[in-house]
């Protein structure tokens, strides 16, 4: 990977992806104004009416006209979607109809005001919300966008304006925009435009000119408008250098790179690139090294890095066998354009027998400017708060395998001289000094070598049990050893160092692809909350905690790592303004540092699907490295707990479908049969009520008919309500060994009138066994039966139930002699409100 040329293939896979992406995505681009009256909307369908003439498919889904003759002219000739309309408070609004434009699928929408509110009843709360829909759909959308709805400048709108913008889009939105065009007038011929009339009507041009539209904010506004596009076209053109492999430095705006590193001095080299950043107006970037270290250096460098973020700057990590190499690597990669470094504190011997990192930055740099400047002797306490850094140390054990190794290996090499008088004993000792480094590290390896050196001169230089020395040879020999011993530690270092990098994110990218893997399995929001928990717990090395979504109330625990105890308040607290605001809360942060848990939204795009709450084991907050990882883990986390929230909302959108369905179905099919006993009972009592002359058998009928019709209307709504309830999982079965000829006989007796007249003959052998039922439905299956069998069967006809035990098994069946259903429909019997083809018969299925 650090060959001249050679690809990142980490940027290449990404770029794969990111153009995998774009090809199922349609293109957005974004008409960017300071302030209404700019010509946003105008420049819009300019473009839209270019694109028609060229032969694209174009429709307008919105567009505000705002009374505009010229605005409105602009859209003679294309094609205009209805609005969907909707009631709200006694008002009728017209909305985007997302629906008809996904359905009508063109090639480019334009539509208008893209950080508008919509109405409640509609799809999506916010109109980006149903860009970001058609846009996944594939197609192209133009839309319009003031810079002060833009989330991130909400604060610093209201306090040049002083006006609380209401209605905010994320940023991400803008970010992610295929084309950004600035819209842009000079504040003089806007005024000029709403004294016209072209904006707003007078009285209306009048006030705004008093508030919003004065000079002074219209001014700052198209600071923050021309910033924000300058930033797409930088992030354009640093991805046209990484498509394209470009090395050499484009200075088509200024880029800062500040290395630090955990020396004192390293704090005013943060603020100096910070204040150079402020001056020139251009981003900067802390940069390290390797890995972060321990003790007082871990806490030294975090502390520097917080700083950094904290003045508005990035931080970078970056890995490398040179920290030269790395640094101007990256600042390539980066197009930057200054390279903020450090004076050496060190004396030249040191820069002679190591190198030198300045020197190596200045001959590197090529067209990268260079600023060396000295840190601060003595810094301010770098350490967060809470954090009280213990100094590194190596264990004693290691020192004391050390001086055992030089130990041994003089004992061997004595044993050996004598019995073959071998020469040349020195290598032992830079065996054992390699041995030493490989195991135990740089400090006990230079234990080892130090003492080789002065074990060899002792026991086997002459003369002997000496330090001094007659031949002085010997002291080239002496230093050979020490250089050797020296070296062999620093590469052994070195490599050690790079193997726990590398192990280190091995386990990050093993722990990803394992958690993507069982939550890609889940489609259950307590499934991936708990393989969010169990694996954050282990890889943060913390108790962890997923909490979920809130109305208003403390967040729900959705999931918590073993061994993890209640949450305090404190915590609580936390993750809920975590949860709210979308930022990270607590430990480590600038928000309540003083929690002992550290609380991260799960972000699935604008909205937080839950927190991830983190209580590391040691008490202290993460390491940079860690909190870089802990960004991508909860945006997967996130991504995965949203698919599951839109699956659930699929279901219950399905369910509810399905019931609708079923209303439908129940008021078309079973209107008649309601109507029917209900015509009759009314009839009946009509005549009982109105005719004062009816003889006792008449009216005997008209009751015995009325009493009938009744239990016909009541065993068909009972049908129904136990129909609905079994839909809806409401019924639960109460079963019971009850014999079958006590269920048959309820059947029957319940019957008894509609099979007057009409032979049943029932079939039971003798000593049948108990069946293990409910009682209730089961009676009310085989009435099911028979009333059906009694319908269908001609008069005269004989009805049958038989009743068969075989293989372990009961058997029971009701037959009839009707017309019988047609063998390609025998399926249907099961399905709701289905019948045979004898519409002579009433029924309901």
């Amino acid at each position: 990977m650090n060959e001249p040329g050679r690809p990142d293939p980490d940027a290449l896979l990404a770029r794969v992806h990111a153009d995998e992406a774009r090809e199922h995505r349609g293109e957005l681009r974004v008409f960017l104004g300071f302030a209404p009256g700019v010509g946003k909307t105008y420049r819009m369908l300019t473009a839209a009416r270019a694109l028609a003439k060229a032969g694209t498919d174009v429709v307008i889904g919105v567009v505000e006209t705002h009374g505009r003759a010229e605005t409105a002219a602009l859209l003679e000739g294309l094609e205009v979607l209805p609005r969907a309309v909707s009631a709200h408070r006694g008002r009728e609004l017209l909305e985007l109809d997302l629906d008809a434009a996904l359905a009508r699928r063109p090639d480019v929408i334009a539509i208008d005001e893209l950080a508008h509110t919509n109405a409640p009843a509609s799809r999506h709360k916010k109109r980006w919300q149903d860009v970001e829909a058609l846009l996944d759909a594939g197609i192209d959308v133009l839309t319009t966008l003031n810079v002060q709805h833009l989330e991130s400048l909400h604060d610093v709108v209201h306090q040049v304006t002083g006006v609380r913008v209401r209605e905010a889009v994320p940023d991400g939105v803008l970010t992610r925009a295929d084309h950004v065009e600035l819209v842009d007038v000079t504040p003089e011929e806007l005024l000029a435009r709403m004294a016209a009339g072209k904006v707003y009507l007078p009285d209306q041009a009048r006030r705004a000119e008093q508030g919003f539209f004065r000079q002074g904010n219209l001014l700052a506004l198209r600071e923050l408008a021309l910033r924000r596009a300058a930033d797409h076209v930088d992030r354009d053109m640093l991805a046209y250098r990484t498509r394209h492999q470009v090395a050499e430095t484009w200075p088509a705006g200024e880029r800062i790179l500040v290395c630090v590193g955990p020396a004192p001095s390293s704090a005013r080299l943060v603020r100096a690139a910070a204040r150079m950043a402020a001056g020139l107006r251009c981003p900067f970037v802390a940069a390290y090294v390797g890995g972060l270290g321990s003790g007082a250096g871990q806490a030294a460098l975090e502390a520097h890095l917080a700083l950094a973020e904290s003045l508005g700057g990035e931080i970078a990590r970056l890995t490398g066998p040179e920290v030269a190499e790395a640094l101007l690597s990256h600042a390539r990669r980066s197009n930057v354009t200054r390279l903020v470094i450090g004076k050496p504190t060190h004396s030249r011997v040191a820069d002679r027998l190591r190198g030198s990192l300045l020197d190596d930055v200045v001959r590197g740099s090529g067209d990268i400017d260079v600023h060396v400047i000295s840190g601060d002797g003595v810094s301010a306490d770098p350490r967060p708060v809470g954090v009280t850094p213990a100094a590194p140390r190596t264990p004693l054990s290691h020192h004391a395998w050390a001086v055992f190794a030089v130990a041994a290996t003089t004992a061997v090499a004595a044993g050996a001289r004598a019995a073959a008088q071998i020469p040349d004993l020195e290598v032992l000792y830079l065996l054992a000094v390699l041995v030493v480094a490989v195991r135990y590290g740089r400090a006990p390896s230079l234990v080892a070598a130090t003492l080789g050196v002065a074990a060899y001169n002792f026991f086997f230089v002459t003369p002997f049990y000496t330090f001094a020395v007659d031949d002085a040879r010997y002291l080239l020999t002496f230093a050979m050893m020490f250089a050797v011993g020296l070296v062999v530690s620093e590469l052994t270092g070195r490599l050690r160092k790079q193997e726990r990098d590398a192990v280190a994110r091995e386990e990050r990218t093993a722990t990803l692809y394992a958690l993507s893997r069982e939550i890609a399995q889940d489609e259950d929001v307590g499934g991936i909350a708990d393989h969010v928990a169990t694996h954050a717990a282990r890889v943060f090395g913390a108790h962890a905690w997923v909490l979920g979504q809130t109305d208003g109330g403390p967040p729900p625990v959705l999931a918590r790592s073993a061994g993890a105890p209640d949450l305090d308040d404190k915590s609580v607290l936390v993750a809920r303004h975590a949860l709210e605001h979308g930022e990270s809360a607590g430990l480590g942060t600038g928000i309540v540092a003083s929690a002992p848990s550290l609380s991260v939204p799960l972000s699935a795009g604008a909205s937080s699907e839950g927190v991830l709450v983190l209580q590391p084991h040691a008490g202290q907050p993460l390491p940079h490295d860690q909190r870089t990882f802990l960004d991508s883990y909860r945006r997967q986390a996130g991504l995965a707990l949203g698919r599951a929230r839109l699956h659930a909302e699929a279901r219950d959108a399905e369910r509810r479908a399905e019931t609708e369905s079923l209303r439908s179905s129940l008021l078309s099919t079973v209107s008649h049969d309601l109507r029917t006993p209900l015509a009759a009972i009314t009839g009946a009592a009509t005549a009982l009520r109105d005719e004062a002359t009816l003889d006792e058998t008449t009216q005997a009928s008209l009751l015995t008919s009325i009493y009938e019709e009744a239990k016909r209307l009541e065993r068909l709504v009972a049908n129904l309500l136990d129909m609905t309830r079994l839909e809806s999982g409401g019924i639960a079965l109460r079963r019971e060994w009850v014999p079958v000829d006590e269920l048959v006989g309820s059947a029957l007796t319940r019957l008894e009138a509609m099979l007057e007249g009409r032979p049943v003959k029932v079939v039971l052998p003798p000593a049948l066994p108990l069946v293990a039922v409910d009682p209730v439905l089961f009676v009310q299956l085989l009435v099911n039966l028979l009333e059906n069998a009694a319908k269908y069967t001609p008069p005269g006809s004989s009805i049958e139930i038989e009743a068969l035990e075989r293989e372990g098994r009961l058997e029971l069946a009701v037959l009839d002699h009707g017309p019988g259903i047609p063998p390609g429909r025998l399926d249907d019997v099961f399905e709701k409100f289905e019948r045979g083809e004898h519409p002579e018969v009433s029924g309901a299925g």
